[in-house]
């Protein structure tokens, strides 16, 4: 994740919209920005038109492109330092060359930051927009039924009765305060529960004022005034915690990747014993730190 601030959304609807196509709305968007960043979206918009040249453009949320083949491929914006291409079920698709280096957290999308100057393997994100086509084209399976046209097939639960997402992350509406990360924090399965309420309460006693929220099915913790600094989410085998400024801390935590920007984290397993003493100590950094706003 990462926290740049000005988005390629329009600030107001535009009024004099009528009788425009929404290609022709794009196209004077893209004049307007100007620089690399609208030089690099066209680039990137001249890709997605080979790769699907039956591709629909269109313009929602206050005028963001949108281009989608049988349902929402992705859309494309522009920030202060970065064009955000956002592929509305990027989780799914495959990626091997490793394209995507953002909103790696949700269940459902997948982000490409470009910064001024890179230059996007073509051949590889066209690849990725075939496969967003092609999986918008297939049509879900239903479910086999079973006697008295009841299905056979239910989504996991809890003894809690909460949704388990993929390697077991609980399914938390979102909402601000203690009370959904305390839900949260209840539903975590087996050991790991325990190692949230741990991880709780160890921000709460460095950070007494903190702010909490559930957002994408995972615990925030940060500050009204700077943002989120610190996050953590259920998986398989462990539980990530998650730095949004984490290559600004000393030392900064273990886990990265080359296109992680300033996201560090630290994984913690089963009859891991969880390192208080560091833990405050990146705690109380990040939490002095500018955070992530979404």
């Amino acid at each position: 994740m990462d926290c740049y601030r000005e988005s390629f959304a329009m600030k107001s609807a535009p009024s004099d919209t009528q009788g425009k196509s929404p290609t022709q709305l794009i196209d004077e968007r893209i004049q307007e920005i100007g620089g690399w960043q609208a030089e690099t979206l066209t680039r990137m918009r001249t890709l997605i038109h080979e790769a699907v040249p039956d591709v629909v453009e269109e313009v929602k949320w206050r005028g963001v492109p949108v281009w989608s083949s049988g349902g929402i491929l992705c859309t494309g914006e522009n920030y202060k330092k970065a064009v955000k291409l956002t592929f509305a079920k990027g989780a799914s698709l495959p990626d091997p060359t490793g394209l995507f280096n953002a909103s790696l957290e949700g269940n459902m999308r997948r982000a490409i930051d470009i910064l001024e100057g890179e230059e996007v393997n073509a051949k590889a994100f066209k690849a990725l927009v075939k496969a967003a086509a092609a999986q918008n084209a297939t049509k879900p399976q239903k479910p086999k039924s079973g006697m008295g046209g009841k299905t056979s097939t239910k989504l996991k639960k809890n003894d809690q009765g909460v949704v388990l997402l993929s390697g077991g992350n609980p399914q938390i509406a979102k909402g601000d305060g203690d009370a959904p990360v305390q839900a949260y924090i209840a539903a975590m399965p087996g050991w790991k529960s325990e190692l949230g309420k741990q991880l709780d309460e160890l921000i709460v006693r460095v950070v007494p004022d903190v702010r909490k929220a559930v957002k994408w099915n995972s615990p925030f913790y940060g500050s009204a005034d700077q943002g989120w600094f610190v996050s953590f989410h259920v998986l398989t085998k462990y539980v990530k915690v998650t730095f949004f400024e984490g290559t600004s801390l000393k030392p900064e935590p273990p886990g990265f990747t080359p296109k992680s920007k300033e996201n560090r984290w630290l994984d913690i397993y089963e009859n891991q014993p969880l390192d208080v003493k560091q833990m405050e100590k990146w705690i109380k950094q990040a939490a002095k730190l500018p955070g992530w706003m979404p």
